[in-house]
């Protein structure tokens, strides 16, 4: 697939000027979407899936703050990122969107969902940052970033190992098999990888926003995210990968029991980033669910 680019522009929400994506060629008629992406991440992460479904949605994918071409502006978190997702589609839209959200993205698609029923069509989560009870090796690695000087530490730590060692070591951590990746995937995500290391936001909103997973994973029954999927009543798709190293898919048995309008994808060979790594198959379940 040709990973035609996405019209961009800047739009003031929430005192920043957020850098937003269009999806390309998708007729003003159809209904809206909204991609989200993860910790780390930017809205190219949904190029590959947004050219799939331009003949079924319009959307919009956004650089959160500290995040791609976005500066950062005060906290990144979980809730703050649903905040800004709140005043952007009441801003862009005025009817329920479509919402897509992975990982980090995932968990504030599901505050905001949980906040404003009124603004979300359906959920589409690929390996959301749900709170986890086993204790894994990824949850240490937030653990470390959040701690405070020792997460800067270990960030600036890294930066200093050659580009291509993080580069390998970024695709084994996110990709179930980055050897299967299409060419244009895996040269748009190096090239992504580049352009972070110039800016000079990237470690504080890194360990901001791990500072908000974690916290969240702390979070008292009643006031986390898990009681914010219970309150989701739009339809839901959930999309775990078998070999994500960083959301365990075994927690996907959970997910469905605690969304009440749940479907699940689960795709034993992805990794991290399903609608990077399968689009195909996204594609054709998101046109299931909406069916």
């Amino acid at each position: 697939m040709e990973l035609r680019k996405w019209p961009e522009r800047r739009v003031p929400v929430a005192g920043v000027d957020l850098l937003v994506r269009d999806v390309p060629d998708a007729a003003p008629d159809l209904p809206p979407a909204l991609f989200v992406h993860g910790l780390g991440g930017s809205s190219l992460n949904w190029t590959a899936l947004g050219l799939l479904l331009n003949d079924t949605i319009r959307g919009i994918a956004p650089d959160l703050p500290g995040f791609g071409r976005t500066p950062l502006t005060g906290v990144t978190g979980i809730s703050e990122q649903a905040d800004v997702l709140i005043q952007l589609l009441e801003r862009e839209y005025d009817q329920p969107v479509h919402v897509f959200g992975n990982s980090m993205g995932g968990a504030s698609s599901v505050a905001l969902a949980a906040q404003r029923p009124d603004l979300v069509a359906s959920l589409t989560l690929v390996s959301p940052a749900l709170p986890h009870p086993r204790v894994s090796a990824s949850a240490l690695w937030f653990a470390a970033l959040a701690t405070p000087r020792i997460g800067p530490a270990v960030l600036e730590r890294t930066q200093r190992l050659p580009f291509d060692q993080r580069f390998q070591a970024s695709l084994a951590m996110v990709f179930g098999d980055p050897r299967s990746l299409a060419p244009e995937v895996r040269a748009a995500y190096e090239e992504e990888l580049h352009r972070r290391d110039t800016d000079p936001w990237s470690r504080q909103a890194t360990v901001e926003a791990a500072r908000s997973i974690l916290r969240s994973s702390l979070a008292r029954p009643r006031r986390s995210l898990w009681a914010d999927a219970a309150r989701v009543e739009c339809p839901v798709l959930l999309i775990y990968g078998g070999k994500d190293r960083l959301v365990d898919a075994r927690i996907r048995t959970k997910a469905q029991r605690t969304f009440p309008n749940a479907h699940l994808l689960y795709l034993p060979q992805s990794g991290h980033v399903a609608q990077m790594e399968h689009p195909d198959q996204v594609a054709r379940a998101f046109r299931h669910l909406i069916a």
